[in-house]
């Protein structure tokens, strides 16, 4: 209720700028995880390995630091919502291109390129939500937009089962340019940040060094955690069809069924862990969702029954996405207003270049034990989840911080959002 009173309590415009925000990371997910779905499909069609073919996913996430930075670095110069528009369509062509890749190796530099315009939409997206709402209301929109992802995800897999057996995998990336009408809605209904005008009315712009002078502690640390986070939700997902499909024998409907309920927990994860986050503060419920995780591993991958894997699959991603529900908020309110655009995502994408070779390591341990792709997901989540849980547990915390100055001098407010609370 409290979260449906938050929600009730924006204006019609900070409704339409959330709700932009979010169907940019769900139509982002719903690209990236189109090669996720039809790996299989791809490797036999090019006449290779399922690790190679996941190697475009470790590619994919390689590459999407540059864009957080390049995107970034635009959004704080120029404002949020104009470079947004020009993210969403790139990403939108680029997946459509890759219907069209002769090869493996041209499908390799699609999904690289594809990766700098995924890494520019969040960091963009995220800061311009969390600079547009209330400061009580970041909880449950921060748990909003990450809910994007596995609404993306959902989306993908719902195609995957009606579409997939009549297009075949081009037909599914030819689906990638449907994200593109996202810039239509954004150009008609949403306004640029109003903490990033105020800035530029009031003539407050640093430099990055000049704006991360005494934050650099603070920016390794984002970039370990967020590391350790794209190894938890990636080793969670990123094979996850591929063991349904290769080590459990399940038909496409059944793998497109199961990926749905998964992906049904990670949405009811996000939404609460991100409200209750107001309550009980980012740190304690981003560590409490991780634990979590560790009772639901032995039903998501050994249950013994579809009823058993599909209750782990739900709980496993209630934790996962619980845990990612507090992410937009916690990594903009630790930001600086002058770095906001850029400081999120590229801590977030640089993380997820450490951890980019998820997909592919998961696929090589699974194979060196016969296609054991179970041992490998229990494995890798267990470590992760301990790790993830004491690195959150123990950091920073900035929660409620003030966005924005009301004179040029207001530095106070990037001094206390380092501040533990």
């Amino acid at each position: 209720m409290s979260a449906l009173a938050d929600l009730r309590a924006l204006d019609t415009t900070q409704r339409h700028t959330v709700a932009a925000t979010f169907l940019g990371w769900m139509l982002d997910a719903f690209d990236y995880f189109l090669l996720v779905m039809v790996m299989p499909a791809v490797a036999e069609s090019f006449h290779v390995s399922v690790p190679e073919v996941a190697f475009a996913l470790l590619l994919t996430l390689a590459f999407r630091p540059l864009g957080a930075l390049l995107f970034g670095r635009l959004a704080d110069r120029y404002g949020r919502r104009r470079v947004l528009m020009i993210d969403v369509a790139l990403y939108s062509v680029l997946g459509l291109a890759c219907a069209f890749a002769p090869s493996l190796a041209v499908l390799l530099v699609l999904r690289s390129l594809f990766g700098i315009a995924m890494g520019g939409e969040w960091g963009t997206g995220a800061s311009l939500a969390m600079e547009s709402v209330p400061a009580h209301s970041r909880g449950i929109v921060s748990g909003l937009l990450q809910s994007g992802y596995p609404c993306g995800y959902l989306l993908c897999a719902v195609a995957y089962g009606l579409l997939f057996n009549s297009i075949g995998w081009r037909g599914m990336f030819a689906l990638g340019i449907l994200p593109a009408l996202l810039v239509l809605y954004l150009r008609r209904s949403v306004p640029e940040s109003p903490v990033f005008e105020q800035r530029e009315r009031a003539g407050v712009r640093r430099g990055v060094r000049e704006t991360m002078r005494g934050h650099w502690g603070l920016f390794a640390y984002l970039i370990v955690v967020m590391a350790v986070f794209n190894a938890f939700s990636h080793g969670s997902q990123d094979v996850y069809p591929t063991f349904l499909k290769l080590q459990m024998h399940f038909d496409t409907h059944m793998v497109s069924l199961l990926t749905v309920i998964l992906n049904l927990g990670a949405i009811v994860g996000g939404l609460a862990f991100g409200q209750w986050s107001e309550k009980i503060g980012r740190r304690r419920a981003m560590a409490i969702a991780c634990v979590l995780a560790l009772p639901a591993i032995p039903l998501w991958s050994y249950g013994g029954s579809v009823l058993l894997l599909a209750i782990g699959a739900f709980w496993v991603q209630v934790a996962v996405q619980g845990a990612w529900g507090v992410v937009p908020g916690y990594l903009n309110e630790l930001s600086p207003d002058d770095v906001r655009g850029t400081l999120p995502g590229f801590a977030y994408q640089l993380g997820n270049l450490i951890a980019s070779g998820t997909a592919y390591a998961l696929a090589w341990i699974a194979a060196s034990r016969h296609g054991d792709y179970a041992f490998a997901q229990a494995v890798w989540i267990a470590v992760v989840a301990v790790l993830l849980a004491f690195l959150t547990w123990f950091g920073p915390e900035a929660r409620g911080v003030r966005f924005g100055v009301t004179e040029i001098a207001g530095d106070a407010n990037m001094r206390g959002s380092t501040s533990p609370s």
